[in-house]
């Protein structure tokens, strides 16, 4: 396939659906980065559009879709929820799905954040408050909760 830039006419839907669906047959996207990857080739807006939507009406293209796939795999790479929303919505993931989505994952976020903090930082608990707060930072930028991280570090050394 010929990208715009070097075809001699101007794309046509069936060149941006092509181009679409091959991305997809990588990895599950969400219409908004497919939008942004179709655009950095210099595609047309109204074709983008176009072609998406019909890729939607297909079944090919879900942002439901990719947003479970998402939660997945972030929950085993050891992110936390707040990581998980924050990262759906940049992609364009409304709050709702994210929200289904995170509830379909029945994860025990509380055992989550110690498994990661474990794996991390071993099964002793923080020794004072300098390391309470490097391993609350740590859980924080996973995208763990302040109730989460308290519980899973102890109020010992929290606010000292």
């Amino acid at each position: 396939m010929v990208s715009p830039e070097e075809s001699d006419g101007e794309p046509d839907l069936h060149e941006v659906e092509d181009r679409a669906v091959r991305l997809l047959a990588r990895r599950e996207h969400s219409r908004r980065e497919l939008a942004t990857k179709l655009r950095q080739r210099d595609y047309p807006v109204e074709l983008i559009d176009e072609a998406l939507t019909a890729l939607e009406q297909r079944g090919y293209l879900s942002n439901q879709r990719f947003a479970e796939s998402f939660v997945r795999e972030r929950i085993n790479r050891g992110q936390g929820p707040a990581r998980i929303t924050a990262d759906l919505r940049q992609r364009g993931i409304d709050d709702a799905t994210i929200q289904l989505q995170l509830e379909k994952a029945e994860v025990d976020w509380l055992a989550q954040a110690a498994e990661v903090r474990a794996r991390r930082f071993g099964d002793e608990a923080p020794a004072d408050h300098r390391e309470w707060g490097r391993q609350g930072r740590f859980l924080a930028g996973r995208g763990f909760s302040a109730e989460q991280i308290s519980r899973v570090l102890g109020d010992r050394w929290r606010g000292d």
